[in-house]
């Protein structure tokens, strides 16, 4: 790291908490601080969501996989075709009712139509496991970071940890919002120049594809997922429908972003982006990854600072190695914005469903306290997950890995609780209750006795299993009418029809990207 490239990262990090305080103005309330006082343009919330998606560990690990991995190449890209359909069922079946409840926290639903246990159980669930998957993401970054800038793992780990605190509590969502806009841009920006450095080393981009192993342009693995591969067809598109459902949906670290926006139109075309835009950012991994190998196979020096069980530090090495200063510190920015780009919001949606599920519950407290104990439980959760980012150690590579296999045994299930209260009348909370504590259990039994069924089925399972056990459950003990009152599809009156056009161009969106899977398989042979 020389003067110049230390300059560049002081420089944008003093740009992102003077930018908080540029945003924070005018903010007296909670409603200002956690929602944007539901007036942030669409354009903002959806290329917000779309940064939270591309963590650092994306930025790392996507292109070691296309690059490096046994059985890697791309079908990574098979993550992807699930999200054009995930956003038709959030943009007709779940927004409308958050948005017309004006809601803070996604999880003030279930109360509505359950009732509070429902909400508090729900609610505790995602304090926790957002809390450790936020506080892995530090760590994570930090690692990383810590080889790139050639500075101690702790300083790192307080660096990403201290200025994501700072902008975020003062800020709040607004900050988080424009701060991944501007992240996004430095992300793009550092994957054009590693792109771009290590095509013009091998020859030109014609060379970085004549140089890919021909049997990693496969895109398409066409297996179930049911023990018979470890990058299934099948297993992607059901299972990742019911995972991108549940987290674009109900997950409050998204939703409070979807909250924000000025109308339900305006939070529809966030969605709709998204459903858009998350392919081409994948294209622009997996092209870094094609580069990457090109790059690894000309360069001893770079296969030399690879270790055989360490392949997620291709990028880092390719970047120490052969990026000039200046353009070195771009890339570095590039990683600390795509880790603060999934801190912040997961940050900000912890303080907001810790205020609005348990402190306030309900009660009528003055808007000044609530807009300062909204600002002090974010400090208190920056902390609480710095502090376990100092915690992971050694079992990081586990927790690292095993994240997405984590969520997947709670989002099928929570996601039921949603969708039943919207589609079903008769659902209750008890019968809600029972079902998503079964589903979880069923999860934890497939995990652990049927190891080999692909982890992306159990939101398939955990969601059939709780809709089925609260239907039984709730023949026998109904919701009562005012909990279904103004709650459900059929007594809402809301009209899904009007988007009808942009539910059709989605779901012929996802045909071309699976012709455009189909096309890559043919250039494998």
């Amino acid at each position: 790291m020389t003067p110049l490239d230390w300059m560049v990262i002081v420089l944008y990090l003093a740009g992102m908490i003077a930018l908080s305080v540029y945003l924070a103005r005018g903010q007296t309330s909670e409603v200002d601080y956690y929602v944007g006082g539901r007036n942030l343009p669409w354009w903002a919330v959806g290329i917000s969501t779309m940064a939270t998606q591309s963590s650092a560990i994306s930025f790392i690990s996507i292109p070691a996989f296309v690059a490096l991995k046994q059985g890697g190449g791309l079908t990574w890209l098979q993550f992807e075709l699930a999200v054009p359909l995930a956003m038709i069922v959030v943009i007709a079946l779940l927004i409308p009712f958050f948005r017309k409840l004006e809601l803070i926290s996604v999880y003030e639903f279930l109360e509505l139509r359950y009732g509070r246990s429902v909400r508090q159980f729900l609610s505790g669930v995602f304090l926790v496991s957002r809390g450790l998957a936020t506080g892995v993401a530090i760590y994570a970054a930090a690692l990383v970071l810590s080889i790139c800038m050639g500075i101690p793992l702790w300083a790192t780990i307080l660096l990403i940890g201290a200025v994501t605190i700072v902008y975020d509590t003062i800020g709040g969502i607004s900050a988080v919002v424009y701060s991944d806009v501007i992240q996004m841009g430095i992300l793009l920006a550092g994957v054009v120049a590693c792109v771009w450095v290590a095509a013009g080393a091998v020859g030109g981009l014609g060379e970085v594809f004549s140089l890919f192993p021909a049997e990693r342009f496969r895109a398409l693995d066409m297996s179930t997922g049911f023990g018979d591969s470890g990058t299934p067809f099948w297993g992607f598109l059901i299972g990742g429908l019911f995972l991108y459902v549940s987290y674009y949906g109900v997950d409050q670290s998204q939703v409070q972003r979807e909250l924000s926006a000025k109308s339900l139109e305006d939070t529809r075309r966030s969605l709709v982006f998204n459903g858009i835009a998350r392919f081409p950012l994948t294209l622009a991994y997996v092209l870094l990854g094609i580069a990457a190998s090109a790059l690894y196979l000309h360069s001893a020096e770079l296969r030399a600072a690879v270790p055989d069980d360490q392949l997620d530090a291709l990028i880092p090495n390719l970047l120490l190695l052969h990026l000039p200063q200046g353009v070195r510190a771009v890339v570095i920015a590039a990683i600390l914005a795509a880790a603060m780009s999934s801190i912040d919001s997961g940050l900000n949606s912890l303080s907001a469903a810790t205020v609005r599920d348990f402190i306030e519950r309900g009660r009528e407290l003055p808007q000044r306290q609530l807009f300062i104990m909204s600002k002090v439980t974010t400090v208190v959760w920056g902390v609480v997950i710095t502090a376990f980012a100092f915690a992971v150690g050694s079992i990081s590579d586990t927790v690292l890995e095993g994240i997405n296999t984590i969520g997947s045994l709670f989002y099928g299930p929570i996601l039921a609780a949603f969708i039943m209260g919207v589609l079903s009348k008769r659902a209750s909370g008890l019968g809600m209750t029972i079902g998503v504590i079964v589903g979880v259990g069923v999860n934890l039994l497939v995990a652990v006795a049927f190891s080999h069924i692909f982890w992306m089925w159990w939101n398939v399972f955990g969601f059939v299993v709780a809709a089925v056990v609260s239907w039984s459950i709730s023949t026998f003990a109904p919701a009562s009418p005012e909990k279904v009152a103004g709650h459900t599809l059929s007594e809402s009156g809301l009209d899904i029809s009007r988007w009808l056009p942009w539910y059709l161009f989605l779901a012929v969106y996802f045909l071309a990207i699976l012709g455009c899977l189909a096309y890559f398989n043919t250039l494998a042979g």
